[in-house]
């Protein structure tokens, strides 16, 4: 079975958002057609607590862009965005939701960042998504969402490695590119664990 993994399109990586990705809000009638196509659709949800460890206000000195380590891990640091339970951590009013049956908060430790909708960065802890794949009978997952080459990019490399056959759905994803060629570092990256980049 067939299931539809919405990343994270959330109103702070919108324009206009505290971490807008550019031209984010593209994704929304995308996703809204798209959602017809599965039986199964999820969602994830950035869900940050107010003092998060990928935030930069919480580090002296440290400004947006700056990349320090946390227990043994690199951390980029990111504006203060999706703050569980503010507007900017919902989803947008234009996003039909009818259909999803599940959403997955990440992020939610203060001392952890989670890209992927799966488990957090260092793999250490799972959020549930694959326990709820599994137990609905999915064995296949399409990926769209936002960003290409940060939680999009660690989403679709997670579900190859847990075994799901898994299609990026490449023309459904807008990236930050923080630097140039990011978003193609994030496609080879993720044919290269085994998900096949396509379109719709």
């Amino acid at each position: 079975m067939n299931a539809l993994i919405i990343v994270d399109l959330q109103n702070d990586f919108l324009p206009g958002g505290a971490l807008a990705v550019p031209l984010g809000d593209e994704l929304i009638p995308i996703a809204n057609r798209l959602q017809t196509r599965f039986d199964t659709v999820v969602a994830t949800k950035d869900w940050h607590p107010k003092k998060h460890c990928s935030f930069a206000s919480q580090h002296a000195g440290k400004q947006v862009g700056d990349v320090i380590e946390i227990d043994g891990l690199p951390q980029f640091l990111w504006p203060d965005h999706c703050v569980a339970d503010t507007p900017g951590s919902e989803f947008p009013a234009s996003l039909e939701t009818e259909k999803i049956s599940k959403v997955i908060h990440k992020g939610t430790d203060p001392e952890r960042d989670s890209y992927s909708g799966f488990f957090d960065n260092g793999g250490r802890h799972a959020t549930g998504l694959g326990g709820y794949l599994h137990a609905n009978g999915i064995d296949t997952v399409h990926v769209m969402g936002l960003a290409t080459d940060y939680c999009v990019r660690a989403t679709a490399i997670d579900a190859a490695r847990l075994g799901f056959k898994t299609f990026l759905i490449a023309d459904a994803c807008r990236g930050v590119e923080m630097n140039a060629g990011d978003c193609q570092r994030a496609f080879d990256d993720m044919r290269n664990a085994g998900v096949e980049v396509g379109g719709m």
